[in-house]
């Protein structure tokens, strides 16, 4: 693989865009995604923030959520807020899912969207990734929290008071908050690495 790896976006509802953008910037080639035969050729797939029983219902629609679950088996995948709901094997209630993470989240954990909120937390798994290694800024809005991981999910970060706030299995990356509305584009260089790996 060369170094600009080719990264699809799901873009069937939510900030698409956004992900899109910060992917741009660091060199990636980027395609949205709304059909199955848009994820031919990906290196990586990142599955944005918005509202997760609606994009599980369009990705159901579009027929989507088997050849999803089939590329998430081998590819890297990356899930944002609701994005990191839909990666999940559980989130406590009926919705498409797809099932791939040893992850269980709780929708809305944090409360409205007016309770929004943001935070400075150290990540290890981001060492060396911007000078002088400073905090993540984690923005939350409306946001999942990651009540637990099993299997070979790891957590990545946590909160003092020791939430799950980010969790990786393998190329499998999920944040319950947006680094895309940050201007923190770690977690992606994060990603496009496990894409190339």
């Amino acid at each position: 693989m060369n170094s600009s790896p080719t990264i699809g976006v799901l873009a069937l509802q939510g900030d698409f865009a956004e992900h899109a953008n910060m992917l741009a910037s660091l060199g990636a080639q980027v395609r949205e995604v709304r059909l199955p035969e848009e994820l031919d050729g990906l290196d990586g797939l990142v599955l944005p923030g918005g509202e997760s029983t609606t994009i599980g219902k369009l990705a159901t629609d579009y027929g989507l959520i088997e050849p999803l679950r089939t590329f998430g088996q081998t590819k890297a995948i990356y899930g944002t807020c609701a994005g990191a709901i839909l990666l999940s094997k559980d989130a406590e209630r009926k919705q498409p899912l797809l099932g791939l993470m040893d992850i269980t989240v709780e929708r809305n954990a944090y409360g409205r969207q007016v309770e929004s909120f943001d935070v400075e937390v150290d990540v290890p798994a981001l060492k060396g990734l911007a000078p002088g290694d400073p905090p993540v800024r984690a923005v939350f809005i409306r946001a999942p929290l990651i009540k637990s991981v099993s299997g070979d999910a790891q957590a990545l970060a946590s909160l003092p008071d020791g939430r799950i706030i980010a969790a990786q299995q393998g190329k499998l990356l999920a944040t319950a908050f947006h680094p895309e509305i940050s201007g923190d584009d770690r977690f992606h260089r994060l990603f496009l690495n496990l894409a190339k790996s």
